[in-house]
């Protein structure tokens, strides 16, 4: 299966779980909690007032060596933008690309997607806890800072 046939096939549209492609044209699929999702948001939130140079994705396709793979959050700068902005699926990754990690996930996936997209072009990736722990990876490996100057290990989960 080719991502565009994902896309075409209706029976996979409003599903409540994110889709993405293994090396083999599988499709792979993870639910999302209401948690989930409020990370997700206070992470675009965040992004988005923060970055000003570029734009805040959710759920943006990434073509990688493992296939097709969609972090929670993402954030593009404008070049990203202007480059990538009439592809199926982006060829490369944009500079930020954010994980918030399920109770289903494993350390050795999470890595696994950290390097795929690193490997990518992404210049960082971010590892979220449903506690809202941060941990920022860059080609170096673990890092204590943004690559962008935003100072944040930790985001807020009150409401």
């Amino acid at each position: 299966m080719q991502w565009q046939d994902v896309l075409a096939d209706k029976s996979l549209q409003d599903l409540p779980y994110k889709i993405e492609l293994n090396d083999k044209g599988n499709i792979e699929m993870s639910p999302a909690s209401l948690l989930h999702s409020l990370i997700q948001g206070k992470l675009a939130l965040l992004l988005g007032s923060t970055l000003t140079q570029g734009s805040v994705f959710t759920e943006l396709a990434i073509q990688t060596s493992n296939g097709i793979r969609v972090p929670d959050v993402a954030w593009g700068s404008h070049h990203y933008i202007k480059k990538h902005k009439t592809e199926i699926y982006a060829s490369s990754a944009p500079e930020i690309c954010v994980e918030i990690i399920s109770p289903s996930n494993t350390p050795k996936e999470m890595l696994e997607k950290v390097r795929l997209f690193i490997e990518a072009d992404a210049r960082e990736v971010w590892l979220v806890t449903e506690s809202g722990d941060i941990s920022i990876y860059n080609q170096n490996g673990q890092t204590d800072k943004s690559l962008f100057n935003i100072l944040i290990n930790k985001i807020d989960l009150n409401l």
